[in-house]
């Protein structure tokens, strides 16, 4: 999980390094390196979704389990 997180930890950096100018970004993951641009800020997006996901922090609708709120039936 620690290795997950890490993962995602740099992918959010790179994603706001893009945000604030950053012409490149590069992100190691599945023992390679992979650059990004602007032309390819969604691809980084979708990564960090994908990492979320299988670091907990999402669930399959992309929602962050903690912050759904409960259903109440009134009648």
């Amino acid at each position: 999980m620690t290795d997950c997180i890490t993962k995602l930890t740099e992918a959010r950096q790179a994603l706001h390094d893009l945000m604030i100018g950053e012409a490149v970004v590069s992100v190691s993951h599945n023992g390679t390196e992979t650059s990004y641009t602007q032309a390819t800020v969604n691809q980084l997006r979708k990564y960090i979704r994908e990492l979320e996901a299988e670091c907990g922090e999402t669930d399959a609708d992309g929602l962050n389990p903690s912050r759904r709120g409960s259903i109440k039936f009134v009648g």
